[in-house]
């Protein structure tokens, strides 16, 4: 029997194809027009590439597309106020002296921003891992295992 760490474990490298498409995303410079498209076409494909030797049921794509839809609009949600958040990060570093308590309420925005898409993400990766039995999800992880950048793939 697998132990709770093990499943886990298995669960993060099932959707690594995911939450790396949402990261490069998320930091890969898109946001709008052709980038954005683009980096929404590349994950796309590489989740796509991944279930493939799973077979996975029509059903089961589209519940996992559902997840990867909603990761990337949380993706998306904080992305679109990235620059009125650098206009203000800016006013706070040219001020003549630094408002403590400013910066405070500013990274804790920041950080509460960040928490709400590692929250949609991990809510992803638990969905998808719901969704594939665990025949799939191993061959998922040995997709990704032999497909990742630096490693062969």
């Amino acid at each position: 029997m697998l132990s709770r760490r093990m499943i886990l474990g298995t669960a993060a490298v099932v959707t690594a194809g995911l939450v790396t498409g949402v990261a490069a995303f998320a930091y890969g410079g898109g946001g709008h027009g052709f980038r954005h498209g683009m980096m929404k076409r590349m994950a796309t494909a590489m989740i796509d590439e991944a279930l493939e030797p799973a077979q996975v049921t029509p059903d089961q794509r589209a519940k996992i597309y559902a997840a990867r839809d909603r990761a990337f609009a949380a993706v998306e949600s904080q992305h679109q106020t990235r620059q009125s958040h650098m206009a203000e990060a800016l006013a706070l570093f040219e001020a003549d002296t630094v408002d403590p308590g400013r910066l405070a309420v500013f990274r804790s925005q920041r950080e509460a921003e960040h928490r709400q898409v590692a929250d949609a993400i991990t809510q992803s990766l638990t969905e998808v891992h719901d969704v594939l039995t665990p025949v799939q999800r191993k061959a998922v992880a040995d997709w990704i295992r032999n497909h990742r950048p630096g490693h062969g793939g």
